[in-house]
């Protein structure tokens, strides 16, 4: 939900009401397999918002996918109030149908200003580097005491990457872009965890250390050069909860079976 670089002027899928008539019409910013991310406005022109559009799927029986759709979305925004509820940066939900006209459904999300933490991790790795070191084990704290957060809350994201981490100016939720990219640079930013919709409610130590050990893969294929660096976020992981030394134990157990698979092909 950052100010994101790709510009596509419309969608190759027609949105459903109220959206076809908003003005200006909303701007596609990613294709996913099962949903579409727009950026467009709430109730006033200056409220800038994200929706996400799940299109009906022709391939699908229409019941089970009205009943797919209906699931998905409903577990996507109990996540995410409850994340709310129990303090945890996420975006806020403003507006949400599981039976839209013509099929699918769609559901209004809160804006959240700044840059993914994959564009932070790539700008980093060009700096000096004293100021690379610096900068990118405060990111790892933060990373690790976010997650931490949220684990302790009962919710397992399901799809940790560092494009679903985002940094947010703290106190600056409706600035500019321009103004939010500059605070991020000086730190003074929080992260905000987006795309929940692979999202569970779990208390199971196993489901975070696999929620963990993702994250850890996705550090090693996009960010190879701060991969010495996540032991930051796991050490500050480890001090953001009772509890949390047990996941990362379990954590080791699931970087062995992930070895054995690798090993075996």
């Amino acid at each position: 939900m950052a100010s994101d670089p790709l510009q596509s002027a419309s969608s190759p899928i027609s949105l459903p009401d109220p959206f076809t008539s908003t003005i200006p019409p909303p701007r596609l910013l990613t294709q996913g397999a099962e949903a579409l991310i727009y950026r467009t406005t709430f109730l006033q022109p200056s409220l800038p918002c994200a929706l996400k559009y799940r299109p009906p799927k022709p391939y699908r029986h229409p019941v089970l996918d009205a009943r797919l759709t209906r699931h998905r979305i409903l577990s996507e925004a109990r996540v995410l109030v409850k994340c709310r509820r129990e303090g945890v940066a996420v975006p806020g939900v403003l507006a949400l149908e599981w039976e839209a006209a013509g099929g699918g459904g769609w559901m209004l999300m809160e804006w959240i200003e700044g840059r993914t933490v994959k564009e932070v991790l790539l700008e980093l790795r060009g700096r000096r580097e004293e100021e690379q070191g610096t900068g990118v084990r405060v990111l790892m704290e933060k990373i690790g005491r976010a997650i931490g957060r949220l684990h302790e809350v009962g919710i397992v994201h399901g799809d940790l990457t560092t494009s679903n981490l985002m940094l947010r100016p703290v106190g600056k939720k409706a600035m500019g872009s321009e103004a939010a990219n500059s605070a991020a640079d000086d730190g003074e930013a929080e992260i905000v965890l987006i795309d929940f919709g692979l999202a569970v409610q779990s208390l199971q130590e196993e489901d975070k250390g696999v929620d963990l050990y993702v994250l850890e893969r996705a550090f090693g294929s996009t960010h190879p050069e701060a991969e010495e660096d996540f032991k930051e976020v796991l050490k500050a992981y480890g001090e953001s909860y009772e509890g949390a030394k047990m996941v990362l134990k379990r954590l080791e157990e699931v970087r062995m079976r992930g070895r054995k698979r690798s090993m075996l092909g």
